[in-house]
């Protein structure tokens, strides 16, 4: 019988006993519904989740779903909306009481002497004449103004088919800020002309990301095998889907057989009672989502999965090891 030791020499052993205590129990959280863009490819409002709730203005009722969501076993809030910098009480809420990460666009300055050490994540989708088709401006000029060389800071990079052979340019600018970058792909939600990937170019990208990954490791923080995973959508022969998906709100999760999932997930709607289906929207095809954080869950709760060679688990613990980066559960 193969046991994680028997697959491991002790350096690596040792960094698996270090994600193996995080014990990382998330869920999502639209801050509000507004936001200070609006941007082509967003689950948010093209699949209309911003209708589905009116949100909750009274603060002291955030206070008590914080607090109620504590003891129901959450140890990670992950911020999104909408722009949760719209809303910074509601944000506070979270931040006073649990480890929190913070989505955002970049455009409004979260403020250090009030959230010191929460992790934002800032979203780019290109370069220039991509953040202005899909954003309707180049929000990089802002965001990078706003947060250069901060050590809790780092950016999303959606990486579009526009992009293929020129997302070098980015990181080095990424770089130059002093801050780090992780790598997603677009999910085009809306149908933009040219920004649908084709089969062809899911090979080219991947390779694309391998090679940053290894030109700019101090940089890039990512892994080879989460770029095949969400290029590819196959982890072990299995085929990303509605079945395989691990970011399933509890309370909508209805699947037979129950796949391997995120203990008690939920994404919640900004009234703090109606939920959303998953981490990104209903009307989004589960077979074509390309949603990073979903397909690093999806590995992360398949560890026995990867118990069959030493490859394989080094493979699992380091898409742990970037997740528990993403959201500083392990220093950079």
């Amino acid at each position: 019988m193969k046991t994680v030791s028997s697959l491991l020499d002790p350096d690596w052993y040792q960094r698996y006993k270090k994600i193996s205590r995080l014990n990382i129990r998330s869920s999502i959280y639209d801050v509000t519904d507004r936001c200070n863009l609006r941007c082509k490819g967003c689950f948010f409002f093209s699949s209309g989740e911003h209708k589905a709730a009116s949100e909750e203005r009274d603060i002291d009722k955030w206070h008590a779903f914080v607090e109620a969501e504590i003891t129901r076993g959450v140890n990670l809030a992950i911020l999104i909306g909408g722009e949760p910098t719209l809303c910074l009480d509601r944000v506070e809420a979270f931040y006073r009481r649990l480890p929190t990460f913070c989505a955002t666009n970049g455009l409004i300055k979260v403020p250090r002497e009030r959230f010191p050490d929460m992790m934002v994540g800032i979203s780019l989708w290109g370069d220039e004449e991509d953040e202005t088709t899909l954003r309707g401006k180049n929000t990089f000029k802002i965001s990078s103004a706003n947060y250069a060389g901060d050590p809790h800071a780092y950016y999303l990079f959606t990486i579009t088919p526009k992009q293929l052979g020129k997302c070098e340019k980015i990181v080095r600018k990424i770089r130059d800020v002093g801050l780090k970058v992780h790598m997603q792909l677009l999910s085009n939600d809306e149908g933009v002309d040219g920004f649908s990937w084709q089969p062809q170019e899911l090979v080219a990208v991947r390779a694309e990301m391998d090679s940053l990954l290894d030109a700019y490791p101090e940089t890039v923080i990512s892994s080879k095998y989460y770029h095949e995973i969400i290029t590819t959508g196959i982890m072990q022969g299995r085929p990303f889907g509605w079945m395989e998906c691990p970011s399933v709100t509890i309370y909508a999760d209805n699947r037979e057989p129950q796949p391997r999932r995120l203990t008690n997930f939920v994404r919640w709607a900004s009234d703090l009672h109606t939920t959303h289906r998953c981490c990104t929207s209903e009307t989004r095809d589960c077979a074509t989502c390309k949603d990073g954080a979903a397909h690093m869950s999806w590995v992360m709760v398949n560890k026995r999965a990867h118990m069959n060679s030493t490859k394989d688990l080094q493979n699992w613990i380091e898409v742990y090891e970037m997740f528990a980066k993403l959201y500083q559960f392990l220093p950079w």
